[in-house]
């Protein structure tokens, strides 16, 4: 009985309490309280009143991942992309992407190992998952769960994801863009033009064998030659690793690639950084060919001109030249992978896609490692708004940064898939670093209904996932 008038008595003096602090709230709340009232209040009261107005949001130490789901989207709006959303006990969500024309299984794979864990802990959990991605599109799911992970975090501190890797070095990040390919070069350099009239300061053209392969004397061994080099092949050529294809390009071939570049160069003139894409798959002797003819030009780089785990052909061809070589949108991770072309020098500038290079701080690492080394340091980014946003916070957060990669110019609807910005995301060749916590935007839930791959629901459960069923440990 005792204990029970305890209880009893101590149950009526927490109500008392209680509502004494909802008297006082209330009447902060009407402004009726002076400096003399708040000096006699309580402690409490006085702990009460002056916090407010802070954010109550979420309470970190106890926040707690519940769920994850997918929607994965496509068509007109962007290449093919999972949009990853991670669920919490509180209430927040965080969003990524896995990499475009990846699976989404790749992400779904890891959701066992996050239930239950705090998103806030987002080196630890990269440990357990960093595993589970490799190089290519198999890093998609690593790097997209590692973005929405950030996403939470800053929501949670109220803070923005820039803030949390150390603080920015920029306010807006520069980026550069493709456009659409004309075998035509006189249309082609318009078409450069265009961008440069549209505000953006540097661009990258995608000009390779393709364009001349049915002009007779070009190309030697040419995938579409009449006897058909591939024919009695298990692979095509695109699957055709470039040193086995054993194409050649004749001087004739040289001289026709070379006049996309003149004609470019005479448009636009030396001013604007000009980079260069899909050349086609060859071995390094022709890669070489190809470096020193585009000298006079003066591009900013070749890119992917051989695959990148070559990285002795690719010291080769970059002390071959004074063009600059670049590489890295398929690397998984700074070990493994960036360490070796970095240290080596092997390449001019590294340029890494954040939704393969295993997320945002990976790729900030990856940044910082070339930067001690004196390379150069992109990012590559073909994927939706989400992921773009989380590509601006690496980058600005990174010192050596240069261009980040904008691929979606011509999709009306890409920028509309989030909200959160005010005006365009991209102005004048310049996305504004945001301020707001996490990530900065929020999907527009009602556009990415409209571009949801045929059959894919939005968001739809995913309770197959919520059970490991392996061991995980690398070791005995």
């Amino acid at each position: 009985m005792k204990i029970s008038k305890n209880t009893n008595h101590k149950e009526e003096s927490i109500s008392s309490k209680e509502n004494q602090r909802r008297s006082f709230i209330k009447k902060a709340g009407l402004g009726g309280l002076s400096l003399a009232s708040l000096s006699l209040a309580s402690a409490a009261e006085q702990v009460d009143y002056v916090s407010q107005n802070v954010n109550r949001n979420s309470n970190p130490s106890t926040l707690k991942i519940t769920d994850m789901r997918i929607a994965e989207i496509g068509g007109d709006v962007a290449f093919r992309t999972p949009i990853v959303r991670i669920y919490t006990n509180q209430g927040i969500v965080g969003h990524g992407d896995v990499r475009d024309g990846a699976a989404k299984e790749y992400a779904l794979f890891l959701k066992s190992r996050l239930l239950g864990e705090n998103p806030c802990n987002v080196e630890r959990l990269f440990g357990i998952i960093k595993q589970f991605g490799f190089h290519g599109r198999q890093g998609g799911g690593v790097s997209g769960v590692e973005m929405a992970l950030w996403d939470l975090a800053g929501k949670a501190y109220n803070v923005p994801v820039y803030q949390m890797l150390g603080g920015k070095y920029r306010d807006k990040v520069r980026v550069y863009c493709d456009t659409t390919v004309s075998k035509d070069p006189q249309e082609y350099a318009n078409r450069m033009q265009a961008r440069i009239d549209q505000g953006y300061t540097a661009l990258k053209m995608d000009i390779g064998i393709n364009l001349i392969k049915d002009i007779p004397g070009a190309i030697i061994n040419s995938q579409d030659a009449s006897y058909n080099p591939y024919q009695y092949e298990y692979r095509s050529y695109n699957e055709t690793k470039h040193p086995f294809t054993r194409i050649q390009i004749t001087d004739k071939g040289i001289d026709l690639l070379m006049e996309y570049l003149d004609v470019m160069r005479s448009k636009i003139g030396y001013d604007i950084p000009m980079g260069t894409d899909h050349w086609g798959h060859f071995g390094v002797n022709e890669a070489i060919k190809i470096a020193r003819a585009a000298e006079p030009y003066n591009l900013a780089y070749v890119e992917d001109i051989i695959p990148w785990q070559y990285t002795e052909q690719w010291k080769e061809i970059t002390l071959a030249s004074t063009t600059p070589t670049q590489t890295g949108e398929d690397i998984f991770r700074l070990e493994g992978g960036f360490e070796e072309l970095i240290t080596t020098r092997s390449v001019d500038i590294v340029h890494p896609d954040p939704n393969t290079a295993g997320g945002i701080l990976e790729s900030k690492r990856i940044g910082d490692f070339a930067s001690k080394h004196g390379i150069g340091f992109m990012h590559h980014h073909a994927a939706g708004p989400v992921s773009f946003i989380g590509c601006v916070h690496s980058a600005a957060a990174t010192e050596n940064f240069m261009w980040l990669e904008h691929h979606a110019v011509d999709k009306k609807d890409w920028e509309n898939l989030v909200t959160g910005f005010d005006g365009p995301i991209v102005k004048d060749g310049y996305v504004t670093v945001p301020d707001k916590p996490g990530l900065g935007v929020e999907l527009n839930e009602d556009m990415v209904k409209k571009y949801l791959i045929k059959g894919e629901k939005l968001f739809a459960p995913t309770p197959e996932w919520d059970e490991i069923r392996s061991w995980d440990r690398l070791w005995s």
